[in-house]
C-alpha cells in the first residue's frame, strides 16, 4: 500500500524528476512525456467511467480494471529495466493483461454490427468521453514507441502491446455504449 504523508518534496523545483530506479531526468523528457501521457489516458478513463457506471456495469468494471493496469504500466515506464540491480522487483505489464483485453474486446465486439465507414467521436457523454481517453493512449502509445527507438532506453514490448489494445478497447467500447454501435 501505498502512504503519501508530504504531497510536495520540492526535489522538482529544479525541472526534473527521479524515476523509479532513482535516476533524476527532465520533466519534458520522452520518458517522462510517455508515463505521463498513460497517466493522462488513465484520468480520461476514470471521467468516461463517469458515464458507464450504472448504465453499462460490465464495461465499467472492465474500465476498472484498466485504471489499474495503467497505474502498473505507468510504473514499468518510470522503473527503466537498465540490467542494473534494483532491489525490489519492479512493476512490468504481462503477456495476461493484454490477453485479458483481448477477451474483453472479443466479447464487447460480439453484439456489434461490422463497421461500414469510419466513425466520428462523440454521441453520448459516455461514448464522448470513450473517445477521448482512447485518443489520449493512442498518443501514449506513439510516446512510448518513439521512446523504444532511443538508443539506450529499454521499453517493455509487452507494454506497447498492452496500451494499442487499450485503444481497441476503447474503441469498441464507445460503439458500445452508443446503442451498440
Amino acid at each position: 500500500m501505498v502512504k503519501l504523508n508530504k504531497i510536495y518534496t520540492r526535489t522538482g523545483d529544479d525541472g526534473t524528476t527521479g524515476l523509479g530506479n532513482g535516476a533524476r531526468r527532465l520533466k519534458s523528457d520522452l520518458r517522462v512525456e510517455a508515463y505521463g501521457t498513460v497517466d493522462e489516458a488513465n484520468s480520461c478513463v476514470g471521467l468516461a467511467r463517469l458515464h458507464t457506471g450504472e448504465a453499462h456495469p460490465q464495461i465499467d468494471a472492465v474500465l476498472g480494471r484498466i485504471q489499474n493496469d495503467l497505474f502498473d504500466l505507468g510504473a514499468d515506464l518510470a522503473t527503466p529495466d537498465d540490467g542494473k540491480p534494483l532491489g525490489y522487483e519492479p512493476l512490468r505489464i504481462v503477456a495476461s493483461q493484454t490477453s485479458r483485453l483481448e477477451s474483453d474486446i472479443d466479447a464487447l465486439n460480439a453484439g456489434l454490427q461490422p463497421l461500414r465507414s469510419f466513425v466520428l467521436p462523440g454521441g453520448s457523454p459516455a461514448s464522448a468521453a470513450l473517445h477521448l481517453a482512447r485518443t489520449v493512449a493512442r498518443r501514449a502509445e506513439r510516446l512510448m514507441v518513439a521512446l523504444a527507438r532511443v538508443e539506450g532506453e529499454h521499453v517493455n514490448a509487452e507494454g506497447i502491446r498492452y496500451i494499442n489494445r487499450v485503444s481497441d478497447l476503447l474503441f469498441v467500447a464507445a460503439r458500445v455504449v452508443n446503442d451498440n454501435g
